[in-house]
């Protein structure tokens, strides 16, 4: 496998990209997304190299705004412009393989990748290994019982900074002792994105202020039944408590799909945590070579 750092261009803005490439023939080529914080360096790119050592190319980016790839300002968590940077790496990647192409999307990826695949008929096979749909996180909460209270004044604040002579941002991790207040699932990612379990330099810390506004009318689920015919495969853990918003892709979307359950994972954990992210590419393998 040999692995190559390259840029291509999402409504003009350069996007910054680690290409994976096989030995040998491919076996098909894939788009890699990663999490709302995360950066290609992280679970975008485990996942990418072990698929490109099972025979497919893969690409690995950084959303514009973020990591190494250009946009200003810096921090914005726009899901328009998330959906254009899966649709220009798909570009990108028929430039190499002209073939077909699928995505795999990880998080907030997997409703960006869904949502990117229902209006790209480009996009052959879709698949989300712990999928949130970044909308319904802020709205809902990670496990859907957040109260409506919480996405209503974070848009107050939102509303008061486009009112401040400079927009701020906002933390995206509390600390961690808060952490573990908050209950297993915001103390996993804590320590994943926050110490060295899966820390990163440049993976984000805090989203401007404006984010809010493009995320909370979001849903990335809303045309999921628009990719059939094309396959649709959702990987879960069946301790991650974020289930409920693959459960609402799935419901939404047409055959041919399909929901796999990891027995034991939780949601970040099929991040990074072994032999979790091996059973979960080893279906990846089965559903791209097999739809591909």
């Amino acid at each position: 496998m040999n692995t190559k750092s390259v840029t291509f261009l999402s409504n003009n803005i350069p996007i910054a990209a680690n290409l994976y490439l096989p030995q040998g023939k491919p076996a098909g080529a894939l788009v890699v997304g990663h999490p709302g914080t995360g950066v290609k360096e992280q679970a975008a790119g485990l996942y990418a190299q072990l698929l490109a050592e099972k025979g497919f190319i893969t690409l690995a980016f950084d959303a514009a705004y973020q990591g190494e790839s250009g946009g200003l300002p810096r921090g914005l968590e726009d899901p328009a412009q998330r959906i254009e940077d899966i649709k220009s790496a798909v570009t990108y990647l028929q430039t190499i393989y002209d073939n077909n192409i699928g995505v795999l999307g990880i998080c907030a990826s997997g409703g960006y990748g869904v949502a990117a695949a229902a209006t790209d008929h480009r996009i052959k096979a879709i698949a989300t290994v712990s999928a949130a749909d970044i909308g319904r996180q802020f709205r809902n909460g990670g496990d859907g019982k957040q109260s409506m209270a919480v996405i209503q004044g974070m848009l107050d604040m939102a509303a008061a900074d486009r009112s401040a002579k400079e927009p701020g941002s906002f933390p995206l991790f509390p600390t961690e002792e808060q952490a573990k207040a908050m209950g297993l699932h915001v103390y996993e990612g804590w320590k994943y994105y926050c110490t060295d379990q899966g820390q990163h330099p440049r993976s984000a810390k805090a989203f401007q202020w404006r984010s809010v506004e493009l995320i909370a009318g979001f849903d990335a689920f809303r045309f999921a039944d628009m990719i059939a015919p094309r396959p649709l495969l959702m990987i879960t853990g069946s301790n991650a408590v974020t289930t409920w918003m693959t459960a609402a892709a799935i419901t939404t979307a047409q055959s041919p799909k399909e929901h796999y359950i990891i027995e034991g994972a939780t949601h970040v954990e099929l991040y990074y945590k072994q032999p979790y992210v091996n059973r979960a590419v080893e279906k990846l393998q089965t559903f791209f070579n097999d739809k591909l």
